[in-house]
């Protein structure tokens, strides 16, 4: 069985039982239900605002902005909650920008990463006035260079170094391997900069690393340091002065008993190499996503069939792997609780499937759980890269989000219809 123990649940201590209940902050979660339906999107501003709190700890005395990486859920109000404390924004896209903007970010605080700018992003973001592009390859660098100059204007750049350090992760959320798509090659990294320094169209600003997603241990982060510390000696010799050292994202959460060290403890050990090798001066930056949102969201889904069989039983609920795709995409881990405990009733062992026709629409595998149809049930740290990359296949609305805020509950996107997926479509004939 492989079910954390209540007094562990992720997203603790805004998620909470009182009595048989779950409650997020001051919401009864079985009250949001019967509200919004199911399902059910639910984040808690509290969870974020301390999950960030770790991070402004970490700086505390330094030059530094912290980056959310939006991709991780780029729902307007959670932007928002970020916008409000200060951050700044990482983004991977044209249309990842006109969020960041419309929920009150601040041009001068968003990055922009990817592989695959296109000129017309690049002119976008050049228009708006951003602080910074996280360059990943060379002819990208021509490509900027020569959009920037067609406008007038000089890109700042820090290029994305690969440093071929193992994260010790998922390979589909591994990005700092030579065999992945993501940056320059740490022994091309010099050249790069010698060429970005040369284009009219760019002013080099920083250097960028970003090894992964789902990081657990502190080692890989070190090793990283180490050789993106070596580039800057080196580019600082022979090229120029770089004003910010971003060191990326990718801090892992509880999904499963997982122990990733807190962002401030983190945080000491690398500013104490970073002092060492006397850097310690330079305007810092990080890109945290996953380790701001993750725990501080969930979904509820109703149970609509228990189905047994010879060699396996079934919970079949309305979430599915369009509204949470982790699973079916990396066989990921969300822990599974009902939101009102049955006391005294025996569990079964099921697979938490949902009902789109797909084998791999499962939500769980092998849970422990005593319920009924009809009971509602909460898929735990689902605040990230769920709704981000929820999907309508099968024709299935995404689902309604809440944000909570003590007692106050938020609707803060409604549940998709029909009508709105089909507004763009047009028959023929």
């Amino acid at each position: 069985m492989t079910q954390p123990s209540v007094s562990s649940l992720p997203g603790s201590p805004q998620l909470a039982r009182r009595g048989s209940e779950l409650w997020l902050e001051g919401c009864r979660l079985s009250d949001l239900a019967k509200v919004h339906g199911t399902p059910l999107f639910v984040y808690s501003k509290a969870g974020m605002r301390s999950a960030l709190a770790a991070y402004q700890r970490g700086f505390a005395g330094r030059q530094s902005t912290i980056h959310y990486a939006m991709k991780a859920n780029s729902s307007l109000a959670v932007l928002q909650v970020f916008a409000s404390a200060g951050c700044g924004f990482d983004i991977v896209s044209g249309g990842e920008l006109t969020r960041a903007l419309t929920a009150g970010a601040e041009p001068a605080k968003i990055i922009f990463s990817g592989v695959g700018k296109t000129r017309a992003e690049m002119r976008q973001a050049l228009q708006a006035g951003i602080g910074c592009f996280n360059v990943e390859s060379e002819p990208e660098l021509e490509v900027l260079s020569e959009v920037a100059q067609s406008m007038g204007l000089r890109a700042p750049v820090s290029i994305r170094v690969n440093p071929n350090v193992d994260a010790k992760t998922h390979p589909y959320i591994s990005t700092g391997l030579k065999g992945n798509k993501f940056g320059v090659a740490h022994e091309r990294t010099l050249a790069a900069y010698r060429r970005a320094a040369s284009l009219p169209g760019l002013k080099v600003v920083g250097i960028d690393c970003h090894i992964g997603s789902q990081i657990t241990e502190t080692g890989p982060y070190l090793d990283a340091m180490d050789r993106v510390l070596e580039l800057v000696e080196a580019i600082e010799a022979q090229v120029t002065r770089l004003a910010h050292i971003d060191f990326g994202g990718g801090l892992g959460i509880n999904y499963k008993g997982d122990t990733p060290p807190e962002a401030d403890a983190l945080w000491q050990q690398l500013l104490a190499k970073l002092d060492a090798r006397g850097f310690g001066d330079r305007h810092l930056m990080v890109e945290p996503g996953r380790s701001l949102v993750g725990n501080a969201g969930l979904c509820i889904t109703e149970v609509q069939y228990l189905k047994p069989g010879d060699q396996k039983n079934f919970c079949i609920v309305d979430a599915a792997m369009n509204d949470l795709p982790r699973p079916a995409m990396y066989e990921a881990f969300h822990a599974i609780v009902p939101l009102t405990e049955r006391e005294g009733a025996d569990t079964t062992v099921y697979d938490v499937v949902g009902p789109v026709c797909e084998s791999g629409d499962w939500l769980g595998r092998d849970r422990a759980l005593a319920v009924q149809p009809g009971d509602l049930m909460a898929v735990l740290s689902a605040g990230a890269y769920c709704m981000s990359m929820a999907s309508n296949y099968n024709t299935r609305g995404r689902p309604a989000e809440v944000l909570v805020d003590g007692e106050q509950a938020h609707l803060i996107r409604e549940r998709e219809t029909v009508e709105d997926q089909m507004r763009g479509e047009r028959l023929v004939g």
